[in-house]
């Protein structure tokens, strides 16, 4: 099992963070008075995905134009300049050959040498502004550690940390604003292509190709901050468009915008394929590569290959999402292709290509070998997309002592702590924090067990069958991420509670009916039902944090995994339990992220 990503990314990691930097002075590396943002007339940002928000390629404004910079020469010291021109400390590395994709527009500079004690950029030596020999397949991007300059100060930031979600390719996706530390969608209400080329630029792209409405990306959950957007499309930012602030009354995320954005050629598509397949969206994943000699095509060895690698690989073929990422495949016949020329492919599933993903290199090791243990996908234009709705686990939580006659099914299914098997039964009991989980699925596509009916598994004491053995993650975790409790949750009923109120129920699980959640629907697991509860008879008083992570093996596709899990502030005084700033993991800005996994707890049983 892979850790679940919270990251504010979008599915492929577009983490979409504009820093930029005033004409105001610019930031020394010594400590001082006040440190003022950026090269004298120059404004800078960073850009392009994968990333995080202290990474990024490196984009310059000059006289209103905005331009990159070419990798010939580039050095940390350099990088240590840049970053402390974005108001950062000071650079951990720095990337060549266009990592974060290429840019458009200019190349202001190459050929930069920077010896790394330069106040500002413009300090360093390079062939002149806008005098370069490159092209953006050489664009330079830095790493700079994640913390601020004391005082830094940019009077000239653009305002809105916008980003894409649930896009099926790059540079497509919901549009999603920062509003005071919280993410939030846009109405579409007057919503153009003026509006979506200014999110697109704001992005790092070029312009929009297309405004979406009708939330043809599918459905946000939570705040809705910007309503009526009128922009001429020579904005910098959403923010600075005419807007209206929204109201409960005025708009429904069924009205949530979009955009599909240009983006530079990288021809990523054409180093990958399937055969065998009975349809283009289907079949064996054959890569190009390169040297020693000629580019040749070959395939994967399939050992560990899964939703994520497949996701990646669905991504470069430009068909959208995995259904299945498949590690055998003797049912497609490959052709004259019979050599495996990668193994050990493991990705986050934010890379635009599987290159970008881990793997073993030229030292190819299969512990399966032949043809019919190789990688395979089935894409999809469409996704589900579960949220769990945190105000709920906030209200419902509570403490209940459970005999332990009352608990044998659960110990059969492995729902109680380790420690119980040495417990006194029947005797005795066990301390357990319950709560409800409402999933809902806010995705383009129904969320179906991985395993069909054939496979499920029928648990005679509870009298259920279970479609995935595990749905959910509960964990209780110190505030250094150490995990002092856990508990799990096998899908033995995923069906349709409750729906919105256009959309008719088609999953229920009596008499053994289809399990699912479809679109505009949502599973109710009450706090009162078996398993439903981490069981912390063994946690020592303390100020924690609640888990819960849903489809934590990723074992079903959906088209966003940074949402699926949620946290929760608690203080637990050995008696009572208080939960509360429940959230889910993408929803809050990084620098509220980071406050969260700083708080400190309660010194009261007061809830500030």
């Amino acid at each position: 099992m892979r850790p679940v990503s919270v990251w504010q990314w979008s599915p492929w990691g577009l983490l979409l963070c504009l820093l930029c930097s005033s004409c105001l002075g610019s930031p020394s590396p010594s400590t001082g008075p006040e440190k003022k943002a950026g090269s004298q007339g120059l404004r800078f940002r960073l850009a392009g995905f994968p990333r995080k928000p202290y990474e990024g390629r490196v984009e310059i404004q000059r006289a209103g134009e905005w331009g990159t910079i070419c990798d010939d020469d580039f050095t940390l010291q350099a990088a240590h300049v840049l970053c402390r021109e974005l108001g950062f400390t000071e650079a951990t590395g720095w990337t060549h050959s266009a990592k974060y994709g290429p840019g458009t527009g200019r190349i202001w500079l190459d050929n930069l040498s920077c010896s790394g004690t330069e106040q500002r950029v413009t300090e360093c030596a390079s062939r002149g502004w806008g005098n370069s020999d490159c092209t953006h397949d050489e664009d330079a991007g830095v790493i700079c550690k994640d913390q601020r300059l004391p005082g830094f100060s940019d009077s000239n930031v653009i305002e809105a940390r916008v980003r894409l979600k649930g896009g099926a390719h790059p540079g497509e996706g919901r549009v999603e604003v920062l509003k005071a530390s919280t993410w939030g969608t846009v109405c579409d209400r007057k919503w153009d292509l003026h509006a979506a080329s200014v999110v697109c630029r704001e992005l790092g792209f070029g312009s929009a190709r297309e405004a979406l409405s009708g939330a043809r990306m599918g459905q946000g959950m939570g705040a809705i901050h910007l309503s009526e957007v009128r922009c001429s499309g020579q904005e910098l930012s959403l923010w600075k468009c005419p807007h209206k602030n929204i109201t409960a009354e005025d708009c429904s995320h069924s009205q949530d915008a979009g955009v599909r954005c240009n983006l530079p050629y990288t021809g990523a598509e054409t180093r990958i394929r399937l055969s065998g397949g009975r349809s283009q969206h289907e079949g064996r994943v054959e890569v190009q590569i390169g040297g020693p000699g000629p580019l040749r095509w070959g395939l994967i060895c399939g050992d560990d290959w899964g939703t994520l690698e497949a996701m990646v690989a669905c991504r470069q073929l430009g068909l959208g999402y995995a259904n299945h990422g498949l590690q055998e495949t003797w049912y497609w016949d490959s052709g004259n292709i019979t050599e495996v020329v990668m193994s050990g492919v493991r990705c986050t599933g934010t890379e635009l290509s599987l290159d970008q993903c881990a793997h073993h290199g030229t030292h190819i090791t299969c512990k399966r070998t032949g043809t019919r243990f190789t990688a395979g996908v089935i894409c999809s234009e469409t996704a589900s997309d579960l949220l769990l709705h945190s105000a709920l686990v906030q209200e419902t939580a509570y403490i209940e002592d459970r005999p332990l006659h009352m608990l044998y099914c659960a110990a059969e299914e492995n729902c109680l702590a380790s420690s119980a098997r040495s417990a006194n039964w029947p005797y005795g009991h066990r301390r357990l924090l319950r709560f409800s989980s409402q999933i809902h699925n806010l995705g383009r596509a129904d969320f179906r067990p991985k395993a069909g009916r054939h496979s499920w598994v029928w648990h005679e004491c509870h009298g259920h069958y279970h479609s995935m053995d595990i749905f959910t993650h509960y964990d209780i975790l110190t505030p250094n991420g150490t995990k002092v409790a856990e508990g799990h949750k096998a899908s033995f009923c995923l069906e349709d509670t409750e729906c919105q109120e256009d959309v008719s129920k088609r999953y229920e699980c009596a008499n053994f009916g289809e399990q699912g959640i479809t679109v505009g629907c949502w599973d109710l697991y009450r706090h009162d039902i078996d398993c439903q509860w981490i069981d912390i008879t063994d946690v020592k008083p303390g100020n924690y944090i609640l888990q819960v992570v849903i489809n934590p093996n990723f074992e079903v596709a959906e088209s966003d995994f940074t949402n699926n899990a949620m946290k929760c502030n608690c203080k637990y005084d050995g008696h009572r339990i208080w939960v509360h700033n429940c959230h889910i993991g993408d929803a809050f800005s990084e620098e509220a992220n980071r406050r969260f996994e700083r708080y400190p707890g309660q010194t009261s049983n007061q809830i500030i």
